[in-house]
């Protein structure tokens, strides 16, 4: 078994329940981890027999900045269920972050995570 992290991709979207989220957007980052049998790939040190780094990134981005979501679990969730569909993958788990989420007061970072397999 392995793993496999994108650790904090950022982009820009229009995610959130609040109408000037949609209009003005804000910076959305993401993790995803990638739980498999990566061995093959390894050992041959196949690009063709492993997970393509740019594939996964770019459906991460194209998800972020190309719809919208009211919750960050939606956005989430999607990430994860795409990432499955694309790969022969045990397990995915997907973090999104929202660093200025506008909820009255401050704090670090909004984060939803989801966890799924296939």
């Amino acid at each position: 078994m392995g793993k496999l992290l994108f650790k904090n991709m950022a982009f820009y979207g229009y995610h959130g329940v609040f109408a000037a989220e949609k209009e003005v957007g804000q910076r959305v980052e993401v993790d995803v981890e990638m739980h498999g049998d990566f061995e093959a790939a390894a050992r041959a040190d196949d690009v063709e027999l492993g997970i393509n780094y740019v594939d996964v990134y770019t459906i991460v981005k194209d998800i972020v900045e190309e719809q919208e979501f009211n919750l960050l679990e939606g956005l989430a969730l999607t990430i994860a269920e795409q990432i499955l569909d694309s790969y022969e993958v045990e397990k995915v788990i997907v973090r999104v972050r929202k660093p200025q989420a506008p909820i009255g007061g401050l704090l670090d970072y909004i984060e939803a995570e989801i966890v799924k397999t296939p």
